[in-house]
């Protein structure tokens, strides 16, 4: 038996014996505005014990981030031995103990820019789920062009004093912990921008909760009034955030096109619901443009789940995401648009319910669902700033303005 097929084999008994029953099958799954529990930190409210008890076994192994190094609370992993850990924690219907933007956005970056201390500070709190996350980029006058922002952090000394707001902060009033771009140089504008930690029950902070289309409020506008920020939560170079901006986006990006915009869009299957709404002929969708719609949307779902996979992959084989991540998070938003679209149009008028007993909790599902579904082509940057991306840093082409 090889290595790797003992690991398996240890991991798939690890897992048996240790994943709690509650924490296993569709009943486990997330909700779409944010499972607190699952998402961590000071203010999470667990289901039960069973969810705390299973968070705390996998990150006692460093499992929450099977990859990352010992030495910062990860669980040292090889690259193939992470699959199996994935493999075996889907056989079995596991639900994934935590998610956090620490884990997926800020934790990669740090690993990369951060010196040793801010590591052993951040990084085993983030894997242990102690700190939940938000990210300061987005102002009101600095969206596509992310460069323009103006939140100031003024030197005092022996902290910065910042001042300004965000928009779009993805649960800041729910967030520990603000990973944070600002501005420390008005004479330039890509090098005078700083990336920043601060803890979000800092004096002079304050979140406001954005109501959506969708009738949920994941996002808030932050405002920063003379807030302190000790100087060793600057990360990596002061005027040197753009670069490590940069490379926190293609990550963001990788973790949305992997399956992020999937959850929430209601318990129905786009191709049984159109058989049950739509209706059968010779057992088949009765309407002939809407099936022929539904079959390229399932070719194309699956060429992009399979090109998804492989540029997965081909990461893990070099030393993070690339630019092409903006072609996949670009076709991504797309892909889970034309779903919901088409999800919409088979369940008919049923999906135009907005509460009542009239409508099914799957029905009134879709079409929230669908209305979340328009913001996948601006968060994580634009379709028209991917597009450029692709342009300028994957096919080579020349910027004509």
């Amino acid at each position: 038996m090889s290595d790797l097929e003992t690991f398996r084999t240890e991991t798939r008994a690890w897992l048996e014996a240790h994943c709690p029953p509650s924490m296993r099958g569709p009943g486990a799954a997330v909700t779409e505005d944010g499972d607190d529990s699952i998402w961590g930190g000071r203010k999470a409210q667990f289901k039960n014990v069973e969810q705390k008890l299973w968070l705390d076994r996998m990150a006692a192994k460093g499992w929450t981030a099977p990859a990352w190094p010992k030495e910062y609370g990860g669980g040292g992993l090889s690259n193939a031995q992470a699959r199996v850990l994935q493999q075996e924690m889907s056989r079995l219907g596991a639900q994934p103990p935590l998610m956090s933007f620490g884990i997926w956005m800020l934790g990669p970056v740090l690993l990369e820019y951060a010196n040793d201390e801010q590591k052993q500070e951040f990084l085993p709190k983030i894997v242990r789920g102690e700190i939940r996350w938000c990210q300061g980029y987005s102002e009101p006058g600095a969206g596509s062009d992310l460069a323009g922002l103006r939140t100031q952090a003024i030197d005092k000394g022996d902290h910065f004093l910042i001042n300004g707001q965000k928009i779009w902060t993805s649960y800041a009033d729910r967030a520990d912990w603000i990973f944070c771009l600002v501005r420390t140089d008005n004479t330039k504008k890509h090098e005078g921008i700083s990336f920043m930690l601060f803890d979000m029950a800092s004096p002079g902070i304050e979140a406001r909760p954005i109501k959506l289309i969708s009738g949920q409020s994941p996002f808030c506008e932050t405002f920063f009034t003379d807030v302190k920020v000790p100087k060793k939560q600057l990360v990596g170079k002061l005027n040197g955030g753009w670069e490590i901006a940069k490379r926190l986006l293609q990550y963001e990006r990788q973790n949305i096109s992997a399956g992020g915009f999937g959850a929430g869009s209601g318990g129905y299957d786009l191709e049984h619901a159109a058989l049950d709404y739509v209706g059968t002929e010779d057992g088949r969708i009765a309407d002939a443009d809407l099936r022929a719609r539904i079959v390229q949307h399932k070719m194309e779902a699956r060429a992009f789940a399979l090109t998804v996979r492989r540029a997965e992959e081909e990461s893990k084989q070099g030393k993070g995401p690339s630019a092409a991540v903006s072609i996949i998070k670009y076709a991504a938003a797309k892909n889970n648009q034309e779903r919901t679209e088409l999800l919409i149009e088979a369940i008919g008028l049923q999906s135009l319910g907005w509460e009542g007993a009239a409508y099914k909790p799957d029905e009134v599902a879709a079409m929230r669902a669908m209305l979340r579904a328009k913001g996948n082509s601006i968060e994580g940057g634009t379709s028209e700033v991917n597009l450029n991306v692709i342009a300028k840093r994957v096919l080579g082409l020349m910027d004509h303005q």
